[in-house]
């Protein structure tokens, strides 16, 4: 690199495919067989979305391939952004934004002004806030960056507005980069089949990080609600008659257990075993002295054979030198005290039967939640899902919540066992 000539460096430098993580490179024209429209970077925070979005409306701009053909540039394109101060100092003048993204000689002239972002090519990029739908009607255009959508006040009206804008072209096209929240409109987006979505963590991009930042908020924020959606970048939902919320679970997460007077793995069986069928729940939860319960493990599994899931029930067990293995036993009885034994005879297992509906076996234990008589030591995000996705009608996809219910009768065994609850009858 010492000996190229300067204006070759500076080229090289820029050239963003040759060091872009893969979910940073835009999909090929037409993938699968298909032709998309939005192409949708979902990440944590400094996962590199902003350069994604650069790069692309950089390529647009320019004419380089795939997206466009070669030397024939996209114009006009949209930069849209939460404010007009952040379409500027992210979008346009950022460190990672529009300018800083082509080498010296190719930087377009941003004019402040006006809001306009000029090539030499002719091709122009025009700025709007989404805090003024109305200020984008009557424009139109062949591409769009859209960033941080699910932060936008006016989300909906905003992106309807640049949707009508979207007109010219053959194939107009959009990127949207942010940071996912459960907003309805980003979670239409993410489901449209003319979306694209790729994604990533905030580690996938450590290398451009200062490693303090990584060790902090890895340290501040994992294994939290709030890590999940802005380190993790995934869509943390929620329902509202949910039994439970992501706050309530918030509020009763601890970093470990105390010593625990007694622990028990429990067992959800699924009723068949062939491809497709529902997962093995095995949750393990343990109490203290002080009669708080813990929640210490979710290995559900999925898949497996009545041998490959007993295996791991007993494993597990094993593993925590548990007291107990409580299995609901309603579909198969024999068959599942039979596999138990085979994996290990001497394991003590507690039967249970289930004699109310789902939702009803799963109110007393979320009543011990907002008593605060639950924790979870560490995090389960499979398992929190389903809890928080969990109302009178059963999960919004309609499966078995299978990590569900093993904590149901696990917390029940450990709670309730003592004592005569409608509910539930152990064997």
């Amino acid at each position: 690199m010492a000996e190229m000539p300067a204006r070759e460096r500076d080229r090289f430098m820029h050239d963003f495919a040759l060091f872009a993580h893969a979910h940073q490179v835009p999909p090929p024209a037409t993938l699968e067989g298909r032709a998309w429209t939005t192409w949708l970077v979902l990440g944590g925070r400094g996962a590199g979305k902003t350069a994604a979005g650069s790069a692309f409306v950089k390529a647009m701009a320019l004419g380089e391939p795939p997206l466009g053909v070669a030397g024939v540039p996209v114009s006009p394109i949209a930069l849209v952004g939460e404010t007009e101060h952040e379409v500027r100092e992210v979008m346009v003048e950022g460190v990672s934004g529009l300018i800083s993204a082509h080498a010296r000689h190719e930087r377009p002239t941003w004019t402040s002004s006006r809001r306009r972002l000029e090539w030499r090519n002719g091709a122009v990029a025009q700025a709007f806030s989404a805090e003024d739908p109305e200020s984008l009607r009557g424009f139109q255009f062949g591409a769009a960056w859209v960033d941080e959508l699910a932060k936008w006040r006016h989300a909906d009206a905003s992106f309807d507005m640049l949707q009508f804008g979207l007109r010219l072209g053959a194939r107009p096209r959009q990127v949207v980069t942010t940071t996912p929240r459960p907003i309805p409109l980003l979670k239409r987006l993410r489901d449209d089949p003319a979306t694209v979505v790729t994604h990533a963590p905030t580690q996938a991009n450590a290398a451009h990080l200062a490693p303090a930042f990584i060790d902090t908020v890895i340290a501040r924020y994992g294994g939290t609600r709030l890590g999940r959606q802005e380190i993790l970048g995934e869509f943390i939902e929620e329902r509202p008659d949910a039994l439970w919320s992501r706050d309530l679970i918030e509020r009763s997460r601890v970093a470990a257990a105390p010593a625990l007077a007694r622990i028990v793995v429990a067992v959800d069986p699924p009723a068949t075993s062939h491809e497709g069928s529902s997962a093995c729940g095995l949750v393990a939860a343990g109490v203290g002295e002080e009669g708080m319960i813990y929640i210490l493990a979710d290995a559900t599994v999925a898949g497996l054979t009545p041998a490959g899931w007993a295996g791991r029930a007993v494993a597990l067990w094993r593993s925590l030198a548990a007291d107990a293995l409580v299995v609901e036993v309603n579909h198969g009885g024999d068959m599942v005290r039979a596999v138990l034994a085979q994996a290990d005879p001497d394991v003590p297992v507690t039967s249970v039967t289930a004699t109310r509906g789902k939702f009803l076996r799963a109110e007393p234990v979320a009543a011990l939640y907002e008593q605060g008589r639950v924790k979870h030591a560490g995090m389960f995000a499979r398992l929190e899902d389903e809890m928080c996705d969990f109302g009178p009608t059963g999960l919004s996809s309609g499966r078995s919540p299978d990590r569900l219910d093993a904590l149901v009768w696990a917390v029940a065994s450990l709670s309730f066992g003592a004592r005569k609850v409608p509910r539930i009858r152990v064997l």
